[in-house]
C-alpha cells in the first residue's frame, strides 16, 4: 500500500505487520481502521513516518511502520530502527534517583544545596520538586543565546556546566513547590546528584542500572561528544529553526501553507548533537525497547513495591480543572486517565511510551517528525490521540494536552527535548 501525498511532493510506502509478520487486518478488528486513521493523520500533518506498536491483552498486538524514512525518497522504516527519544530520557533520571532514595543515599526531601551549592534558592528546592517539575527554577532551553548556538553550532558538545550557567544567569518563575513548570534544567541537576551519587557516569549508571537488567540492548545515552544513531535509523525533521520555534514550534500562519504542501521542508536534525539535553533528553532506543522499559517503569521491576506506590501516588493533575487530562509526578505521567509512562520530543524526532497496567495494554510510537506544523503539537502525540479511541472505545480519556508539559512552547530537553520535552 503507499501513503500518498502527505505534503512532501512524493508517495511514501505503508508496511503493517503483525507480530508473526503476518498482515494485522486479518487478525485483529481495530486494526483496519486504526491504520486508516493513523494515514490519515499522518497525511493531514506531514508527518513523513511513523513506527507503532501495540499490545494489548484485549484487542490483540500490532505492530506498524508507515510512511518513509527519508523526505522525498521510498525509503520504509523498520520496525528495529532506532529513533531519538527525548524526554523519556527524564523517566530514566528519575529511576535511579528512586533507586538511590532506596538504598538509602539519597532522601527525595534532600535540598539540592547538599549537592550544588551554586543553586539559586537551593536550599529550598528539593530532589522531590526537581523530579515533579515544581523547583521554579529557569529552563536553559528558552534562552535565546542557547538556541542561537544551537543553530549555529549544531555539533557543539555542551557540559552540564554550561547548561546551568545559562539557567542560573536568569530569575526563578516561581517559588519552590508552587508551580508545575516543565524545566529541563531541574533534570540535568539530577543526572549531577547521580554522578555524584554513584561515582560513574549518568550513561554508565544508566547501562548498569537500567538497560542490563531489563536486556535493553538498542538502548542508550550517547556519550556528549557522539551525534550519531545506530543504524537502522530514519532521517529526523524539524520545521525551522530552533531559535525560530523559541515560543511555539507551530509554523507561523503565514508559512503554513507552504509547509502543509510541501514548499516548505523542514530542516533534517538527525545529526545534530543531543548533549544539550543529556539526562533531559538525550536517550536513544527503538520501540521494541521501549515496550519492555515502559511496562517495567509503570508495572515494577526497577523499584522496590513500596518505593514504586510512591512514585506512582507522586502522579497530580498538572490542569486541576481537568484532571483526567493528565497528570505529571516523580518524572512520570498520566496521559488521560488510563495510560502512564512520558513522550518526548527533541529535534527531528517525537515519541510516545505509556502503560495501562490494568488494561494491560502498551503503546509505543516513534515519528520523525519533532512537531504538526499546524499547532506545534508533538507528532506522536497526534498519532496517539487516534490510536486511544481504538483501543478504549472511547475519546473520553484522550488528552487534551501533553501532561509531561512538552507543551507547543519550547522547554529543550522526551518529547518532548527540543528539545527534549
Amino acid at each position: 500500500m503507499l501513503l500518498v501525498g502527505i505534503g512532501f511532493g512524493s508517495s511514501t510506502p505503508s508496511i503493517a505487520q503483525g507480530v508473526a509478520g503476518k498482515a494485522v487486518s486479518s487478525q485483529h478488528a481495530y486494526s483496519t481502521t486504526l491504520q486508516t486513521e493513523i494515514e490519515r493523520v499522518m497525511k493531514a500533518n506531514v508527518i513523513p513516518g511513523a513506527i507503532v506498536l501495540i499490545k494489548s491483552r484485549d484487542k490483540g498486538a500490532w505492530r506498524a511502520t508507515l510512511g518513509t524514512a527519508e523526505i522525498g525518497k521510498t525509503a520504509p522504516l523498520s520496525l528495529a530502527d532506532s529513533v531519538r527519544i527525548g524526554s523519556n530520557t527524564k523517566t530514566m533520571t528519575s529511576t535511579v534517583i528512586m533507586q538511590l532514595v532506596q538504598e538509602g543515599k539519597l532522601k527525595l526531601d534532600d535540598p539540592i544545596s547538599k549537592f550544588r551549592p551554586d543553586v539559586p534558592n537551593g536550599q529550598n528546592i528539593t530532589i522531590e520538586n526537581l523530579a515533579t517539575m515544581r523547583s521554579g527554577l529557569y529552563s536553559y532551553t528558552f534562552d535565546r543565546g542557547f538556541n542561537e548556538t544551537l543553530d549555529k553550532d549544531p555539533q557543539k558538545a555542551w557540559t552540564p556546566d554550561e547548561l546551568l550557567k545559562i539557567a542560573f544567569s536568569h530569575p526563578s518563575s516561581a517559588p519552590p513547590g508552587t508551580k508545575f513548570d516543565y524545566c529541563n534544567t531541574n533534570i540535568v541537576l539530577l543526572g549531577l546528584v547521580i554522578e555524584q551519587l554513584t561515582g560513574m557516569s549518568a550513561r554508565d549508571a544508566f547501562q548498569k542500572r537500567i538497560f542490563e537488567p531489563l536486556k535493553l540492548a538498542r538502548t542508550q545515552l550517547p556519550a556528549a561528544n557522539d551525534s550519531s544513531i545506530p543504524d537502522p535509523h530514519p532521517q529526523g525533521y524539524q520545521f525551522l529553526t530552533n531559535f525560530a520555534t523559541i515560543n511555539s514550534y507551530a509554523v507561523p500562519p503565514a508559512q503554513l501553507p507552504a509547509a502543509l504542501n510541501g514548499t516548505l521542508k523542514p530542516l533534517n536534525q538527525t545529526n545534530a548533537n543531543p548533549s544539550w539535553a543529556w539526562t533531559a533528553g538525550g536517550g536513544i532506543s527503538t520501540a521494541d525497547d521501549l515496550a519492555v522499559y515502559v511496562k517495567a517503569l509503570v508495572g515494577g521491576g526497577l523499584l522496590k513495591p513500596a518505593m514504586q506506590k510512591i512514585r506512582l501516588d507522586s502522579i497530580v493533575p498538572t490542569n486541576p480543572a481537568h484532571p483526567n487530562y493528565g497528570g505529571y509526578g516523580i518524572g512520570i505521567a498520566r496521559f488521560g486517565p488510563w495510560l502512564i509512562g512520558h513522550d518526548g520530543q527533541i529535534p527531528g524526532y517525537s515519541t510516545v511510551m505509556v502503560y495501562d497496567p490494568k488494561a494491560d495494554n502498551t503503546i509505543i510510537i516513534l515519528t520523525n517528525l519533532a512537531a504538526v506544523p499546524a499547532t506545534g503539537e508533538g507528532s506522536a502525540l497526534v498519532i496517539l490521540k487516534v490510536v486511544i479511541p481504538a483501543l478504549y472505545g472511547s475519546t473520553t480519556g484522550v488528552p487534551g494536552g501533553d501532561p509531561a508539559a512538552v507543551p507547543a512552547t519550547i522547554p529543550r530537553s522526551s518529547t518532548g527535548a527540543t528539545s527534549s520535552k
